[in-house]
């Protein structure tokens, strides 16, 4: 299992269209993946992701368990910190 905390960095947050994209990129590993502050969400729900309402500078934790659970974090991690590959 991979631990770790990420920020928020886009200017608009984790909005509908960014969070689209992290289910999107969750969707395509076995592991489970859930992120959050104090209540943690599963990271295949956009509606549980966007209640999270994280706007920019928020910093959220994530947990990553499963066969592929580097790869997963990996690439969310990328993901968020190339601002959800929208332009600002």
């Amino acid at each position: 299992m991979i631990e770790a905390s990420i920020t928020i960095c886009n200017k608009a947050g984790l909005h509908a269209r960014a969070a689209s994209k992290l289910v999107k990129v969750a969707g395509h590993f076995d592991s489970k993946v859930q992120i959050g502050q104090d209540k943690m969400v599963d990271a295949h729900s956009i509606l549980s992701l966007m209640m999270l309402a994280a706007s920019k500078g928020t910093e959220l934790k994530i947990t990553v368990d499963g066969h592929d659970e580097q790869a997963a974090f990996d690439a969310i991690v990328n993901l968020v910190n190339n601002r959800f590959d929208e332009d600002e």
